[in-house]
């Protein structure tokens, strides 16, 4: 839903979706900005303590282990699973009862896989305290509760709107060894405080980004004798269900065209772009755009089904990327053209959306936002495409997983005096500012930074990790101040497939000032 990864695909001579490839449509998982690997494990089977390991992408020797812990804690004696962690130790352990608890999004995403990212992120704190990484219960190496299926190939010649979601649901569901109701938020908390004891720390510095910002605060409310500091990076506040990510995604989208006509090159090359993309839109919302063309992964020649979902999916996701939203305009201005060599490039960097289990993801959503879902925020959700098409797919879904809804305490504000920083991305296509601040509502110690060139990830993509550190150290939000978060670090628009640069003008008159490019690469 919020944060999850990208992947390529080939093609499959069945042109039949997989389980896995219906996380990218059922879900709507959103691309974050964490580095990510698969681990390499030695020593964890089953452990209770830990051992040396390695992580792939990471040369440091680590400490790996797990805790076994009840699948249903009303039944303590029932069927017991492994939640894995894994630790990056200090480089000078002069707080050996202290760690940074980093959480991971999506729902559903593995914290272990990007350990590499956390580490690079992380590097400050590190010096002095452990980072911990926790594998929430269905996710990663902790009682995975995964969608099996054929493979992501043939994507691109999928007509997603044939896919029977309420079918492929079941199927994916039929395929889980475990109690799927026991793998919301409130379970997996408990997992992380059984982790916390067994390792030994007395104080943990939270770290939250996307949906770990809920963990995150759940971990406030009813753990805060163990936390020292908290940070929250796009954030869901627990007043906020989910599902409202539609009106963020649209949001994101209006400031993107916005930024392209405010900039002079780009509203130079594309001086038409909103009405490109309404253009676009209305074609595909009409009939799939059929062509024939080169698999990006294989260079085998393959069918094109260009439909409404794929090019929408493949600009939300590219929303969340600094690097990849610069390419928007000129990939909306060729699909205007009947080329969709650019969109379907956006689509296979975005196709295996996951990294996210489908199981625990609607374990979560299900549970926890779906139904607190009422009427007048579902007619809010109707008048956009984005909020209408996430409804209609857990519309379908939820009522398969049929996962008991959480108390409706649960959606409380967070009440807590404990130095807190929230961080939100002006640009941020899933968890905008507003957001951050819904979630400052009863935190009477903290501080609300909105970074004004970031998207969702505010740590990956600016100072906010330099904050982070300065926070953990000095354990207060006093003198946080958020002056180098100004600092212009936005992304040039593409002017073509290549450059960045202005088209050579046929007149010696200088680039205006205000164009692209002239204050920075």
């Amino acid at each position: 839903m919020l944060h999850g990864k990208v992947n390529h695909m080939g093609n499959n001579p069945s042109n039949k979706i997989s389980l896995k490839q219906l996380g990218a449509l059922m879900i709507p998982a959103a691309v974050g900005l964490l580095l990510f690997s698969q681990p390499t494990w030695a020593n964890t089977d089953n452990t209770s303590t830990a051992e040396s390991c390695y992580v792939e992408g990471l040369s440091d020797r680590l400490r790996c282990g797990s805790v076994s812990v009840p699948e249903n804690y009303n039944q303590p004696n029932g069927k017991q699973i492994q939640v894995h962690y894994v630790i990056l130790p200090a480089i000078k352990p002069s707080f050996p009862s202290e760690a940074l608890l980093a959480i991971a999004g999506g729902p559903g995403q593995s914290a272990i896989e990007n350990a590499p990212g956390f580490d690079k992120i992380f590097s400050k704190v590190r010096q002095h305290r452990d980072i911990l990484l926790i594998d929430q219960r269905g996710t990663g190496q902790s009682n995975l509760l995964e969608c099996t299926g054929e493979g992501f190939e043939g994507a691109l010649s999928i007509n997603d709107s044939d896919v029977d979601i309420g079918a492929e649901s079941q199927t994916c569901l039929d395929g889980i060894d475990a109690d799927v109701a026991q793998y919301g938020s409130n379970t997996a908390l408990k997992d992380f405080e059984a982790v916390r004891e067994h390792i030994g720390y007395q104080k943990l510095h939270l770290y939250g980004i996307s949906y770990g910002s809920r963990m995150a605060q759940l971990y406030m409310r009813h753990y805060p004798q163990a936390l020292s500091t908290v940070t929250i990076d796009g954030v869901v506040p627990m007043q906020q269900s989910v599902l409202h990510i539609g009106d963020a995604i649209s949001r994101a989208l209006d400031l993107l065209l916005q930024d392209c006509q405010n900039n002079t090159l780009c509203q130079q090359q594309f001086p038409q772009l909103a009405a490109n993309f309404a253009q676009v839109n209305d074609r595909l919302s009409q009939g799939p755009a059929i062509s024939q063309t080169r698999d990006p992964l294989t260079s085998e020649p393959t069918q094109l089904t260009m439909t409404q979902a794929k090019f929408m999916g493949a600009v939300r996701m590219a929303l969340y990327m600094p690097n990849v939203r610069a390419l928007i305009p000129h990939a909306i201005n060729q699909a205007a053209q009947d080329n969709f060599q650019p969109i379907m490039g956006l689509y296979a960097l975005t196709i295996n959306s996951t990294g996210i289990a489908a199981g625990m993801h609607a374990a979560v959503v299900c549970g926890e936002d779906w139904q607190r879902f009422g009427s007048e925020e579902r007619q809010q959700a109707e008048q956009g495409y984005f909020g209408r098409e996430m409804l209609k797919g857990f519309d379908q879904s939820c009522p398969i997983w049929n996962i008991p809804a959480v108390d409706s305490d649960f959606s409380a504000p967070i009440e807590s005096a404990i130095p807190t920083l929230v961080l939100s991305g002006e640009l941020d296509p899933a968890t905008p500012p507003s957001w951050g601040e819904m979630a400052m509502e009863k935190l009477s110690n903290a501080k609300h930074f909105v970074a004004p060139y970031a998207t969702h990830g505010v740590a990956y993509q600016s100072c906010g990790n330099d904050l982070i550190a300065q926070l953990v150290s000095q354990g207060k939000v006093d003198e946080l101040s958020d002056e180098c978060l100004n600092k212009d670090v936005s992304r040039n628009f593409y002017l073509n497939a290549s450059t960045v640069e202005a088209i050579p003008q046929k007149t010696d008159d200088p680039v205006p000032a205000s164009a692209q490019g002239a204050d920075h690469d």
